[in-house]
């Protein structure tokens, strides 16, 4: 039994018992949840793009499968680590967006790739293909690979339009390798605030990408998937026509770095704030100035502190007060919450929040409705 069920499991069903609950507590709201998921579904539906969520933004077979029984491929992983976890639980559309190198974590790629109905894992490298090629042929089945293509921020991917066709080449003479197509993910062009400054940026990558397929086309290579985009720029993707597959992450939770930018040029937010920290005060000695129970521990820091969605008089402002406490500082002249008052702060950066806790406690309203584990956290080997 986790700690949040031992804490809180007697509260499931109680009419406002999130005010009971142990803080902090990270707090899903399910049906802000559940509208993000269906908004998600019926833009991609009515764009003819399929859905392959990120599953790194929340780590969770049973948000994954949500998003998968509304319409949803599969889900992606960035780690190897992630794509066990959800496997154990029963999710069976995986793709590893992180190239797979080493021997030992290939023996267990290879491992995982017999167990599943639908795996995928990038390459970008011509001596990962061959260690693959060859482990692949060991087990006896075939394993798909996508070749992740560098939209120009050097982290992972093919750097050039030679390399990309070279490598594409050599995964398509290897039987014991599935061609599946490639991937082009603008990681760096994602929360670019203004919406006409990302939709600027993203259509000069777009071209880059377009002379690479024209070129794969031209040389019998043309990939059946064209894997990439995310939550800042699914819009513009969709628009652009050349995306097979959207794998979009944080529009299920929207933490405070996405809310700010303007995801479809409308001026207004698309989706909502589910993903939310719940805190207490726990010391009120200064007028004006409030301290809750919710410090550098408890969320992701390095976009800097909290926002509060509620629980403080409009206006207010966070600071970090050391590991565990976070100062709320009200206007001048205004309230700062009282003594054990709830005030319900949202993430920073959702991904790496998740990560530091075992369960969402899933509400509605103010009620308690259920438990679920962060399937994947900490899985990142």
């Amino acid at each position: 039994m986790s700690e949040a069920e031992r804490l809180h499991r007697h509260l499931i069903g109680q009419q406002g018992s999130r005010r009971s609950l142990n803080t902090p507590a990270l707090v899903l709201d399910l049906d802000m949840l559940d509208r993000n998921i269906a908004e998600m579904a019926s833009f991609a539906k009515a764009h003819d793009v399929k859905l392959r969520p990120h599953s790194k933004t929340h780590k969770s077979a049973d948000i994954a499968k949500r998003q998968i029984a509304a319409g949803a491929l599969g889900v992606c992983c960035a780690k190897l680590g992630e794509a066990e976890a959800l496997a154990e639980q029963g999710v069976e559309s995986l793709h590893i967006t992180s190239p797979v190198v080493t021997p030992q974590a290939i023996a267990r790629l290879i491992e995982l790739n017999g167990k599943v109905a639908d795996l995928m894992v990038v390459v970008d490298h011509p001596a990962n293909v061959e260690a693959l090629a060859s482990a692949a042929a060991k087990a006896g089945k075939p394993l798909a690979v996508v070749v992740d293509i560098d939209p120009g921020i050097h982290r992972t991917g093919v750097a050039t339009p030679d390399g990309v066709v070279e490598l594409v080449q050599k995964v398509a003479g290897l039987k014991s390798l599935k061609y599946a197509g490639v991937q082009f993910y603008c990681g760096s062009h994602q929360h670019i605030k203004e919406f006409a400054q990302r939709k600027a940026a993203i259509e000069e990558r777009t071209e880059y990408l377009k002379g690479i397929l024209a070129r794969l086309d031209a040389a019998g290579l043309k990939p059946a998937i064209v894997t990439g985009s995310g939550t800042g720029t699914h819009f513009i993707d969709a628009k652009l026509g050349v995306f097979t597959e959207l794998q979009v992450g944080s529009y299920v939770f929207m933490d405070h770095d996405y809310e700010v930018c303007d995801l479809r040029g409308l001026d207004r937010p698309t989706f909502e704030q589910a993903l939310q920290i719940d805190a207490r005060v726990v010391s009120a000695n200064k007028p004006g100035m409030a301290t809750v129970d919710a410090g550098l521990k408890a969320m992701a820091t390095e976009k800097g502190p909290p926002p509060i969605l509620k629980g403080a008089v409009p206006g207010s402002t966070t600071r970090f007060m050391g590991d565990e406490h976070l100062a709320v500082i009200a206007p001048e002249g205004e309230a700062a919450p009282a003594y054990g008052e709830q005030v319900i702060l949202i993430p920073p950066h959702c991904d790496p929040t998740v990560n530091l806790y075992e369960s969402y406690h899933v509400v509605k309203d103010d009620t308690l409705v259920d438990i679920w584990p962060i399937t994947a956290r900490g899985r990142s080997r």
